[in-house]
């Protein structure tokens, strides 16, 4: 029995040695494109973020620099504050903590803007923070 196993090995190496390598490969396959799907995610998360950073950031202009109600609404701000918050459950976990920081900042602070130039540097702090933390997760990209 011992020398059929071996011999049934024997005569079909170059098939086991086949199939072992197509399972490395198409293990390898899996893993890299999941690695690229999650990458894609990331930067598409990524680049929508700095967008709604940016729109953020002008909108805190207008309602503390201009003092626009139309342009500065802060229910606007809120807007994009929770947009960011959610868009942050895919990334890495410091732009996810930097997010609530920016929730926390903003839901203390919007009242204030226009009003008190700590309002507003404390709100832009937090934006920065988000928008660094945002960029150097789509640095770190694979």
């Amino acid at each position: 029995m011992k020398d059929g196993i071996r011999a049934q090995v024997k005569r079909n190496v170059v098939a086991l040695i086949s199939l072992a390598v197509a399972l490395v490969g198409l293990t390898y396959n899996t893993w890299r494109n999941e690695l690229t799907e999650h990458n894609r995610n990331l930067r598409a998360a990524g680049f929508e973020m700095i967008l709604t950073i940016g729109e953020l950031q002008q909108i805190v202009f207008f309602s503390h620099y201009d003092r626009d109600e139309e342009r500065g609404n802060p229910r606007a701000g809120w807007t994009r504050v929770l947009l960011l918050d959610d868009l942050a459950e895919i990334m890495p976990d410091h732009v996810e903590a930097a997010t609530d920081q920016l929730r926390a900042t903003w839901n203390e602070d919007w009242a204030a803007l226009g009003r008190q130039d700590a309002a507003e540097a404390r709100v832009s702090a937090a934006i920065d923070r988000v928008r660094e933390e945002t960029l150097e997760a789509l640095a770190d990209l694979d």
